[in-house]
């Protein structure tokens, strides 16, 4: 079993940011940005490059769940990552997105 799965399994703690039947949120515990989120699919699947034609619908959600979290997070701009197999960057063979934002906020208002 991958770390994801014990994470999903709730057998490893983690910062849980949002959960729903088939997507699991959480913060990594080694950002790379003021907000870094996991946008984590329930299924195992090990990497992109592992999809099939009948998950692009769980690849539609992946993305969907990361302008929500974004949203809620007030991030006004942000990066969506996947990285894919080793040569990639990629250290758990577990499909997962990166959201990384909060470098700066939205400016306010300045009344004149």
């Amino acid at each position: 079993m991958c770390v994801f799965c014990d994470i999903i399994e709730k057998k490893i703690p983690s910062e849980i940011v949002d959960e729903n039947d088939d997507i699991f949120v959480i913060k990594d515990i080694n950002p790379k940005a003021p907000s870094h989120f996991l946008i984590i699919p329930k299924k195992h699947i090990e990497s992109i490059k592992n999809l099939e034609g009948v998950e692009n619908l769980l690849l539609t959600k992946i993305i969907i769940t990361a302008k929500t979290v974004a949203k809620k997070h007030n991030l006004y701009g942000y990066k969506l990552i996947f990285n894919v197999g080793k040569e990639g960057g990629q250290i758990i063979n577990h499909l997962h997105l990166h959201l990384l934002g909060g470098w700066t906020s939205r400016p306010k208002k300045i009344d004149i």
